[in-house]
């Protein structure tokens, strides 16, 4: 026996030129994909045993559809489709929520990959517990400094396939919100002739025949004054707001400027956080603002709801009754939510101080916004009331 068939083993015979006949390279492939399919650490026995009872199932009529549909996913993976994507997702994905990256991707110094709320929450739960932020999975330390967006995962997870929710059907991930909104048949809308009360849901492909045969159309005048006067009626307190606004504009004394809230702690036993501002001057007066999150509730950082409450306090001495209005808004470098609410009081001497009042951001996401931030920016307007 030569050299070559002891390598062998007594392997497939081969041609002149030592190419595997076509059948036996279509077997070996065959077992190869099953293989793969199976899984890591299985072997390869298992595999092909396994695939053969899906392929069972997959021609057996009688077979639970459950089943059916399994075992056809499980031929098309044995056949080398999805198999990349797959792996591409356990690669890709973030890890802290283990989830591939909906938007902009984080990595630390030695390349782990966090989405862009993960990472904005380890910042907010690390300045909360007065820790320096770090990756989960190296511990290497993590700031807004230290890491980076990584670009070329962005683009490969915009590019990953992503089942549409109301249809089930494959896209890739950057076409999918253009597909759910304006092109999938069963995406769920609503009728045309909802501002006159008609509260039907349903599939695109439905509201057609909906709208032909919807009775709202054919209501009284009076039905409709009773849905419209509804309407309104949740209309009004928007409107009251920026009607209030747009009278305090027109007072004379009207003052603004751009506030930084600065973190603290407290000298307790159990250190609480805080934020402060430096003293600034408007309307002749100097000031300060302070802030805290969840009204000083004791381990903040165990809690998913968060909140940050705000007063302002006078500095300076007043002659009289120094009567005031004064909201909060984002400042001109940050995408904070932040929904305009007006405060009123009337400072004094002896009264110098509001009670802590909402900042009314949008929610827990938007605060860890905040949070995470090295310093919170705003911008504050007072208004003088003059009698």
């Amino acid at each position: 026996m030569s050299g070559a068939e002891e390598a062998g083993g007594g392997g497939p015979a081969t041609g002149p030129t030592g190419a595997v006949p076509a059948g036996a390279g279509a077997a070996a492939g065959s077992a190869a994909a099953l293989g793969e399919a199976a899984g890591p650490g299985i072997p390869d026995e298992a595999g092909l045993a396994g695939a053969r009872q899906l392929q069972e199932a997959a021609g057996d009529p009688d077979a639970p559809p459950k089943k059916r549909l399994r075992a056809a996913e499980a031929a098309e993976a044995a056949a080398g489709s999805g198999k990349l994507e797959e792996r591409l997702y356990s690669v890709l994905c973030c890890t802290v929520c283990l989830d591939l990256p909906k938007a902009s991707v984080y990595q630390c110094t030695n390349g782990h990959l966090m989405c862009a709320g993960c990472f904005i929450h380890l910042l907010a739960d690390a300045r909360l517990k007065e820790e320096q932020a770090t990756c989960p999975n190296c511990r290497c330390e993590i700031s807004k400094s230290l890491c980076c967006r990584n670009l070329a995962v962005e683009k490969a997870v915009s590019e990953l396939p992503s089942e549409c929710g109301f249809c089930l059907r494959q896209f890739p991930r950057s076409l999918l919100e253009r597909h759910q909104k304006e092109e999938c048949q069963d995406r769920v809308t609503q009728c045309k002739y909802k501002r006159i009360g008609c509260p039907w849901h349903g599939p695109f492909h439905e509201l057609t025949v909906h709208e032909a045969a919807c009775a709202h159309p054919t209501k009284t005048g009076n039905e409709l004054m009773e849905i419209l006067g509804e309407m309104d009626q949740s209309h009004r307190k928007e409107m009251q707001l920026y009607n209030s606004i747009f009278s305090l504009l027109s007072f004379e004394k009207i003052g603004y400027t751009e506030v930084q809230f600065r973190p603290y702690r407290t000298d307790d036993f159990i250190t609480r956080l805080y934020y402060e501002t430096p003293r600034f001057t408007v309307l002749s007066q100097t000031w300060v603002l302070k802030a805290r999150v969840n009204d000083s509730e004791r381990n903040p950082n165990l809690s998913c709801k968060r909140t940050l409450s705000f007063q302002l306090l006078l500095k300076s001495k007043v002659t009289a009754p120094l009567e005031c209005s004064f909201l909060l808004l984002k400042g001109p470098y940050d995408d904070v939510k932040i929904s305009p609410v007006i405060y009123h009081f009337v400072f004094t001497n002896d009264s110098n101080e509001t009670d802590y009042v909402p900042l009314p951001i949008a929610d827990s996401v938007e605060c860890n916004k905040l949070l995470a931030a090295k310093n919170i920016n705003l911008r504050l307007f007072l208004f003088q009331i003059q009698k």
